[in-house]
């Protein structure tokens, strides 16, 4: 059976106890979509990234907040979009976590493993709403 486009929204309080709810879920859908398992698990170790961090970061673990998660995904890409209700954050000045000072730092590498493991990424902060991360993987592509 080949696949048009499936579009797959989730809607998540924020509470870090759905991150492995969220983590099945991306297992069975790129397992639907054909994905390689080098692909899954670059997916799905994305996810869990930055699901993680708008449930933190984002909505500061506001269990009045949520997290929306909409998969897409064909024959040539998967692409997942996050979006939290936080106050949004400047992205661009991140810490590199290549610089010598930061290498110690037991946190600030998840965006940086994002954006190296996926073919498209991007941030954007929706005023007055939150932040919207988007990224999405080439489907037929060797890893």
């Amino acid at each position: 059976m080949e696949i048009n486009e499936s579009t797959i929204l989730l809607k998540i309080q924020s509470n870090l106890e759905y991150t492995e709810l969220v983590e099945n879920i991306t297992n069975n859908l790129t397992a639907l979509a054909g994905c390689n398992p080098d692909q899954s698990y670059f997916i799905e170790m994305s996810l869990r990234e930055v699901v993680s961090n708008a449930i933190q970061h984002g909505n500061k673990c506001d269990l009045n907040k949520y997290v929306q998660i909409e998969y897409r995904f064909n024959k040539d890409y998967f692409q997942v979009q996050v979006e939290d209700q936080g106050s949004g954050f400047d992205f661009d000045h991140l810490p590199d976590p290549c610089n010598p000072e930061n290498l110690l730092k037991s946190s600030g590498r998840g965006i940086f493993l994002v954006r190296s493991f996926m073919d498209d990424f991007s941030l954007d902060f929706l005023p007055n709403h939150g932040t919207r991360v988007r990224f999405m993987k080439k489907m037929g592509v060797s890893s």
